[in-house]
């Protein structure tokens, strides 16, 4: 049987991928990617398999799963081994001290602190008072939001956020001197916070942490939450690109803009829509076989490589009807944007909410926005994300707050 090859770095593909791996899925379950220096991955396509690659029963994440860019300082090696690179019981326990803090509980009583980050922003909007009222969104709102909420999470002091801002650009940039460079730099600020909160705890996710123990007396290390506040900052930058492509698409479809606005109990069901249409992540982290793997007339052999499309997955018509569609009013299965089994985002519930509060107050307070221009999009073989967003924010209104 022929096996459909992927070109990550094909113009076509980075222009539409969804086209190009929906032609993928549609002529086979697997893929095939070849990469140059890094040999043969196998891509599951559809949405059935992508749970059996994701579930961890016959495929598991290694430390061969992950690479680091060349030149972060020695020190800061220990940080960077997240539990998203782990997998059985050092995995769990991990998650399970994590957990507390991250439950959809604590999402909500955190979004006051959410939504008066967001009124900040937009109050702050460049340009947006006058007569035009155009600005680049993603500059100025999407990508510092998930940094400020982070910084407001972890307890980072206020005077030092908006470096922790320009820490975010640079991951979200990827591996370059600017992610090398913001490395030890978040490590510290890291460092700093745990010792701020173990002498001064508050209110927030490091003070909280500090305080679980588990029945048998275990608890997370100050080593480890340090490493818990990198695994943030890199895992918390996804609801830039996520609030980006919601935007171009509400915008794109103004009768579904028009629904939300008309009833907004619709946004938690529309941001789990949007995500699944243009959630930003198109690969996992590579999998590894831990036994031969047949999908129909393919064995992917022990050792092997599969990737999961979670592009693809998430429009499949075996899972979705009328895949490529936008609707509000959406049931079925889950989408995989927060991936799928012991590997599911930690932080789901945090970045659902952050996306919810975002996108009401852009539809709310500016009743006529539109694009400005057409978006330009990063050319990214991994993440479906936008380089600019200009919008027209016309009917501008203050927040009102004193």
């Amino acid at each position: 049987m022929t096996v459909a090859e992927i070109d990550p770095t094909d113009p076509a593909v980075l222009a539409d991928p969804f086209t190009a791996y929906g032609k993928a899925r549609e002529e086979g379950r697997l893929a095939r990617m070849r990469l140059p220096g890094l040999g043969t991955l196998w891509i599951a396509t559809r949405h059935e398999d992508a749970r059996e690659v994701l579930g961890g029963g016959k495929f598991e994440l290694t430390g061969e799963s992950f690479m680091r860019p060349p030149g972060i300082p020695e020190h800061c090696h220990r940080y960077l081994r997240t539990m998203a690179e782990m997998e059985g019981a050092e995995h769990l326990r991990l998650r399970t001290l994590a957990a507390p803090a991250f439950t959809a509980s604590r999402a909500r009583a955190f979004r006051s602190s959410i939504e008066r980050i967001v009124t900040d922003l937009l109050d702050a909007l460049p340009g947006a008072a006058s007569p035009e009222g155009e600005v680049d969104l993603l500059e100025h709102f999407a990508r510092p939001l998930p940094m400020d909420v982070i910084c407001e999470l972890v307890g980072i002091p206020v005077e030092d956020r908006p470096q922790w801002r320009e820490y975010g650009v640079a991951v979200v940039g990827g591996f370059g001197p600017a992610f090398v460079d913001a490395v030890p730099r978040i490590v510290e600020g890291a460092q700093a916070a745990v010792a701020r909160r173990k002498e001064d705890p508050a209110d927030d996710l490091i003070s909280t942490l500090l305080q679980v123990r588990a029945e048998d007396g275990d608890r997370l290390t100050d080593d480890e939450l340090v490493t818990l506040v990198w695994h943030l900052v890199l895992a918390g930058q996804t609801p830039a690109n996520l609030i980006g492509n919601a935007v171009e698409v509400l915008l794109t479809h103004p009768e579904h803009l028009a629904a939300l606005r008309a009833d907004p109990s619709l946004m938690p069901r529309a941001v789990e829509e949007l995500t699944r249409l243009a959630g930003p992540q198109l690969l996992t982290t590579p999998r590894f076989a831990k036994e031969d793997v047949t999908f129909d007339d393919v064995t992917v052999r022990k050792g092997e490589r599969v990737s999961v499309a979670i592009v693809s997955a998430n429009r499949d018509p075996r899972a979705y009807t009328d895949p490529d569609t936008l609707d509000l009013t959406r049931t079925g299965p889950n989408h995989l944007g927060y991936a799928h089994g012991p590997h599911f985002c930690l932080g789901a519930a945090f970045a659902r909410t952050e996306t919810e509060i975002a996108l009401t107050a852009l539809i709310t307070r500016y009743p006529d926005l539109a694009l400005a221009g057409q978006p330009e999009r990063t050319p990214d073989g991994g993440t479906w994300r936008l380089a600019t967003l200009p919008v027209v924010t016309l009917g501008h209104g203050r927040s009102g707050r004193n």
